[in-house]
């Protein structure tokens, strides 16, 4: 082969010293249902020209939501990425570097990390946060695994408004980890009594805010219900611009929190890379996944940064690893920093104030039109619609019109009939008076 340098006699060589039959006995944990039975069918050889072609033409089956008035949300969001993040973010230094094991010339990343974990310190409140993880859904995996760390005990509460994308992501940690979760059903119409359900064997209590409907809560009796248990509370952000107004976990009495940092530096790109956002309180630091970043100094007094903590596989023996997550979405990271220093306290802020005037201004044009409500007025840039008819055909009705009006609940909850007629929309400073206008006309007339 042209690109494989051993030959058959080398490869059966190395079969025999690790006492397999064949390469495909390599593969045998892969269940049969995930493996594929021969090729798939593709072409098998086209020239560059040819290929460049059939590209494009699956490319023009996409509305991507730069060229079409969108208020797609649940998790990820558009937001405008100042030019300058791109431009610095490719610059060589940062671009092509990797772990800063050397410190004496990894000062610019160290540097980066550093203001990185300062940054979301602040905004969640929180006292002590990690050089960044993959995503938000591994971080909130990583903070219940953390709680059951804390608190010796192996069965975690996840609230029904947890995104499910968090919750299933969590549901595979917890079962090759070996413990136990319970997780709430979704209920739009009511608040969770959370509370109820926790005790001595509790080690955690996992909620989002906003909610995946969008609701925006207080926490803080939670908290104490859960510290009284000897619990934690974990809070998952997965929009990072509500923390520009909306209370931060922290003051909520939140003991860890995990979060997507998408929303700030980093464009929709067609799902991902995405940032993870972990941050706890100090006293918990010892069992905080990942990396953190300290400041010091060197000999000469002169001020330094190095790695203070480095608790994944790579740095320490794998199974004392806080953490086997090897992706830290460290270039992810920067482009947030870069955004968040460029927009600075009053400029965030203000930002999270225009998201929430623009959802507010969407939510009373929408429920306007006869037979359309909102969920709940307690909201940031997200909320849910209740359409009196199932979502998922109007979802695509407006895609055929140029507009993507969102995510309907039954892709995120599939079979949940009563949620069916349930539209989740966001809307955000991308978003144009003419975008709104092309949603409620668009909407009008597929209603009917």
């Amino acid at each position: 082969m042209r690109y494989l340098p051993l030959t058959g006699a080398d490869r059966s060589a190395m079969l025999a010293a690790i006492g397999a039959d064949s390469v495909a006995a390599l593969f045998r944990d892969v269940p049969r249902a995930a493996a594929l039975d021969g090729l798939l069918e593709l072409p098998r050889a086209m020239g560059e020209i040819e290929v460049e072609r059939a590209l494009e033409r699956l490319a023009a089956k996409n509305l991507p939501a730069s060229t079409a008035p969108s208020f797609l949300g649940c998790g990820v969001y558009r937001h405008h990425v100042p030019a300058a993040v791109d431009h610095l973010i490719q610059r060589g230094e940062f671009l092509t570097s990797y772990t800063p094991y050397q410190p004496e010339v990894s000062q610019g990343t160290l540097q980066s990390m550093f203001e990185f974990q300062t940054q979301v310190a602040l905004i969640t409140g929180m006292e002590v946060a990690n050089a960044s993880m993959y995503d938000g859904a591994t971080a909130c995996a990583e903070a219940v695994m953390m709680a059951n760390r804390l608190t010796r005990r192996r069965r975690a509460i996840l609230a029904g408004d947890l995104h499910p994308h968090y919750r299933e992501t969590t549901e595979t940690y917890a079962r090759f980890g070996g413990f136990e979760i319970v997780a709430r059903e979704p209920d739009p119409a009511a608040a969770d009594d959370l509370a109820a359900l926790v005790d001595d064997g509790t080690s955690c209590v996992v909620v989002q805010n906003p909610g995946c409907f969008g609701e925006v809560r207080d926490f803080s009796a939670l908290a104490a219900a859960c510290h009284r248990a000897g619990a934690l509370l974990v809070v998952v952000v997965t929009e990072t611009v509500s923390l520009g107004l909306v209370k931060p976990p922290g003051e909520m009495g939140a003991d860890i929190v995990a979060g997507e940092g998408q929303s700030l530096g980093n464009a929709l790109a067609f799902g991902g890379p995405h940032l993870g956002l972990f941050a706890a309180r100090e006293k918990f630091v010892r069992q905080m996944p990942g990396r953190l970043v300290g400041a010091t100094v060197d000999a000469a007094g002169r001020r330094g940064f190095v790695l203070t903590l480095a608790t994944r596989e790579q740095h320490i023996r794998r199974e004392k690893a806080t953490s086997n997550i090897c992706t830290n979405s460290g270039l992810c990271a920067l482009a947030f920093t870069i955004h968040l220093a460029l927009l600075g306290e009053v400029g965030f802020a203000r930002l999270a104030r225009l998201n929430h005037a623009q959802a507010v201004r969407l939510a009373d044009r929408l429920t306007a039109l006869p037979g359309v409500s909102v969920l709940t007025d307690r909201f940031f840039n997200e909320f849910t619609l209740r359409l009196g008819r199932p979502a998922a055909p109007v979802v695509e009705a407006l895609a055929q019109r140029g507009v993507l009006a969102g995510v309907p609940a039954s892709r995120l909850w599939p079979g949940r009939p009563e949620l069916a007629d349930l539209l989740i929309l966001a809307a955000t400073e991308t978003n144009t008076e003419e975008d709104m206008t092309a949603l409620a006309e668009g909407l009008r007339e597929v209603l009917g």
